[in-house]
């Protein structure tokens, strides 16, 4: 008698108890087993060795088994794994909000450490809801935000989501309503630049008396379409803040460390937020962490509300080993040589995604930093798509329309001639 298949009988026990992200517990769509990974790599039980053109959803940015991540991780459980942070502190903590402060865009001086990046977006709402009240003005309770936008998956994140194209539409009539402007227009049409302004402007105008801040992400929306927008509209967003007594908040979750090109992606516009979500790859992808940063005014308006002080506290806030590995993940990224690998990424996807425009129902290629994404004219056929990729050695995870990659900053260049690959290989029959 043949002896079961652990791999096999895993699986099976995978499709019959556990429930994964956006998926049917009636008709479980197929998962495979991780058995390994390393660098750019992951070990697949049924395809072998493959490159992740994914980062583990975007975190894993200096790959897998890191030899600086994984000490961090070893030295600190030597110490303790976790102390609760109401009434406590520790030293990782601690560094890692310093950290933070230094490498943030000017002005964000105070940090608070969430379990998530969806946790992170429900704190600054939090953040800039009580200071509106603070600063006496109780009635500013709506946020005005863009289309296409995406800032998680818990309730106040999801209000701020495209209520319309997003994935979150069903829940419409039990959500806060608030103020959504077009989506910002794409890259170099001036003239598409300042029609969205005028608009945007005149939108902000007619709700400020009851607008608490401005909350968007900055010239790449990540789950929302992954459409990149102009720099100059951000620069209106700080403009149009300022003008009307609104906070700035910016979701960087997505796009922070690197994966645009600049530390933070609001660099390239030359723009400060008043407060700054933070996540994914904040730990290198190894445990989930996230940071909420903001400046003096926020903090100070916030301690004039009734309450005095942030009503929130996570029960696993500032977790000693997460802070370790986020710590020693910025000593990788201060090292500078991630400037080099995310320009030298973005040019082969430049390169190497070119041809996807000529296959039939391509919409759209566009490449940003280390972030490529073919659109198509049609939603993407998941399962065929992501055969399609690992048969080329490539791991994908395509939605909606779009096949895209997001690949670790460890990436060789023929790794990212293989993602290339495995992209266009998947749009062709997406």
């Amino acid at each position: 008698m043949a002896s079961p298949d652990p791999a096999a009988a895993l699986l099976a026990l995978d499709r019959t108890h556990v429930w994964h992200p956006y998926a049917s517990m009636n008709d479980p769509a197929p998962t495979r087993l991780v058995t390994g990974a390393s660098g750019a790599h992951l070990e697949l039980a049924d395809a072998g060795r493959v490159v992740d053109g994914m980062s583990s959803w975007w975190a894993a940015i200096h790959g897998y088994r890191h030899p600086a991540l994984d000490a961090a991780l070893r030295s600190r459980v030597d110490e303790f794994a976790h102390v609760m942070f109401g009434g406590l502190t520790h030293e990782p903590a601690v560094r890692l909000a310093a950290r933070l402060v230094e490498v943030a865009p000017d002005g964000l001086e105070r940090v608070f450490l969430a379990d998530s990046g969806s946790v992170s977006v429900e704190v600054a709402l939090k953040m800039v809801l009580q200071a509106q009240r603070g600063r006496g003005r109780p009635e500013r309770t709506r946020l005005l935000t863009v289309r296409g936008g995406y800032h998680g998956d818990t309730f106040g994140a999801m209000a701020v989501c495209d209520p319309v194209g997003g994935m979150h539409t069903m829940f419409r009539d039990v959500l806060p309503e608030h103020v959504f402007a077009d989506r910002p227009p794409a890259p170099g049409d001036a003239a598409a630049v300042e029609r969205w302004s005028q608009s945007f402007r005149a939108l902000a105008s007619a709700h400020a008396h009851e607008l608490a801040a401005i909350v968007v992400e900055p010239l790449l929306q990540g789950a929302g379409g992954m459409h990149v927008y102009d720099a100059a509209c951000l620069r209106v967003m700080r403009e149009v803040a300022d003008e009307h007594g609104l906070f700035l908040v910016l979701d960087e979750i997505a796009t922070g460390f690197g994966r645009t090109g600049t530390f933070f992606a609001a660099e390239a516009a030359g723009v400060s937020p008043d407060v700054l979500c933070v996540g994914k790859a904040l730990t290198g992808g190894y445990l989930t962490l996230a940071a909420v940063l903001c400046t003096d005014g926020v903090a100070r308006d916030l301690s004039a509300s009734e309450s005095g002080v942030l009503m929130h506290g996570p029960t696993f806030m500032g977790n000693p080993l997460a802070c370790a590995v986020a710590l020693a993940s910025l000593d990788v990224l201060a090292t500078g040589a991630w400037r080099a690998d995310v320009a030298r990424i973005g040019s082969g996807l430049a390169t190497g995604l070119a041809g996807c425009r000529g296959l039939p129902g391509v919409a759209d290629v566009r490449t940003l930093g280390a972030v490529g994404v073919v659109q198509l004219d049609h939603p993407v056929d998941t399962g065929k798509a992501t055969q399609a990729a690992l048969d080329e050695g490539v791991w994908l995870r395509p939605f909606r329309d779009l096949v895209y990659t997001m690949p670790p900053y460890v990436c060789t260049d023929d790794d990212v001639a293989r993602i290339c690959a495995g992209v266009a290989a998947a749009a062709a029959v997406a």
